[in-house]
């Protein structure tokens, strides 16, 4: 029972640090945007009133729009107006974009994103650890031939290799398309054509996430793996006759706890993460958005975009520290010293 309690206690000061911290991340989400220089407004009305002449009608559009985003009113009154709008789903109208709202923009985003990067970060993790793994347990050609290309493919600037695969095998050979979610003559509907269109524009995004990827988690699961294998408690189980086999599936326990922390990391960030990705290749989510909102000043956007991503990331956090306090020793000890 006092174990239990001292999971509760380590829950719920988990839980207090990490609601802090998104009211801070909150604040700074409000703020930041609005420090970049430049008239989101004067954006949207000189758009609006392309060939317009008439200053004094001019003039109005300006005023209207003013008012209607609420920048005429004080910092600290749009400040609370925002905190209130986010507690009814109301993330507001997009200025570059009017009058769509941020959300609806957020959710037709937002699968493309997941869609795309979740499956390569897993991908790429498991194929990253199991050669990781492998590279320090049995060295030979794995440790001296593919651990070595991995690390070569990781050292790569991602976007450099984004932008070598799209010329090789897009633009060269003609494997893939060269961007997009699915040919722009599509309109999206479920069929096979339309389908058949995404996997194809899926692919090739795909794959350099997953090469990228493989070399990162490759390099940390060797050293990790290499560090326990050299510990007291290895040749000490060696000594008392213990099974090698089993004395591997204690190292690789310990060893996949910080890879487990990245994983977590990395599925909280995939929202984020795929910016440059998207860039490359023109494709639909939302990293492409934060871009696109960036250069246009478009407030509620940059806002909606980074505060989405900072959610994910604390989620993410959040979960992998309750996993931890169940399952690693070390947290449970603390816990119990805490009492």
């Amino acid at each position: 029972m006092s174990l239990l309690n001292a999971y509760g206690k380590y829950v719920t000061k988990k839980l207090l640090w990490y609601l802090l911290t998104l009211v801070i991340a909150i604040g700074l989400n409000f703020m930041l945007p609005r420090m970049i220089e430049g008239n989101p407004v004067s954006i949207i009305v000189s758009k609006m009133t392309q060939g317009m002449t008439d200053s004094d009608t001019i003039k109005r559009v300006y005023e209207t729009f003013i008012q209607e985003f609420g920048i005429d009113q004080p910092l600290y009154m749009q400040f609370l107006i925002y905190v209130k709008n986010l507690f009814t789903g109301n993330l507001g109208t997009s200025f570059g974009l009017y009058p769509k709202q941020v959300t609806d923009i957020l959710a037709s985003a937002v699968p493309w994103t997941i869609a795309l990067q979740l499956p390569a970060i897993l991908v790429g993790w498991l194929l990253g650890n199991i050669l990781g793994a492998v590279a320090a347990y049995k060295k030979g050609v794995f440790d001296k031939v593919i651990f070595p290309v991995a690390l070569f493919i990781n050292s790569i600037p991602f976007f450099t290799l984004a932008i070598i695969m799209l010329y090789v095998f897009a633009l060269t050979l003609h494997w893939f398309p060269l961007s997009g979610g699915y040919d722009f003559q599509m309109v999206p509907q479920l069929s096979l054509d339309f389908i058949w269109s995404v996997i194809r524009h899926h692919m090739l995004p795909f794959f350099s996430i997953v090469l990228v990827t493989i070399g990162g988690q490759a390099i940390g699961m060797r050293e990790m793996s290499i560090y326990e294998l050299n510990s007291d408690y290895v040749l000490y189980s060696k000594l008392l006759g213990i099974r090698d086999s089993r004395i591997a599936g204690y190292v690789f326990r310990n060893a996949m706890l910080p890879q487990i922390t990245g994983l977590a990391l990395s599925i909280g960030t995939m929202v984020g993460g795929s910016l440059i990705c998207e860039i490359v290749f023109s494709y639909p989510g939302i990293g492409t958005w934060l871009f696109t909102a960036i250069r246009q000043l478009d407030y509620p956007l940059i806002s909606g975009c980074t505060l989405l991503i900072a959610m994910s990331v604390l989620l993410a956090n959040f979960t992998i520290d309750l996993v931890y306090g169940l399952i690693d020793p070390r947290i449970k000890a603390s816990q119990m010293e805490d009492q």
